[in-house]
């Protein structure tokens, strides 16, 4: 690892469903082909690491998103997405809209 920190801020794009996460996390985190798009997935990819590269070459991931569409109020696939990260080796931030 190079003790730094890979931010990814989809901030200002509408994210209305887990899809909609995957195809914005997809390239800026590296993630391959093959890659499950799902929860499961994901939380290998940012827990257990081994998955991608990007990620792996970092200590810390940080996703910035907006308060909307799928962050907005108290969907489960948010709140079981939110619950993935740590807050240590990675971190989710949702930003309230002005």
């Amino acid at each position: 690892m190079t003790d730094s920190e890979l931010i990814v801020d989809l901030r200002g794009r509408l994210i209305e469903t887990l899809n909609d996460f995957w195809d914005a996390v997809s390239e800026p985190c590296g993630l391959p082909k093959w890659f499950g798009r799902n929860l499961d997935a994901w939380s290998d990819t940012i827990e257990t690491r081994g998955i991608s590269e990007v990620i792996d070459s970092h200590d810390l991931l940080t996703v910035h998103v907006d308060q909307r569409g799928l962050f907005n109020g108290d969907r489960r696939e948010a709140n079981v997405l939110a619950g993935i990260f740590d807050g240590d080796q990675n971190r989710l931030v949702v930003h309230a809209l002005a």
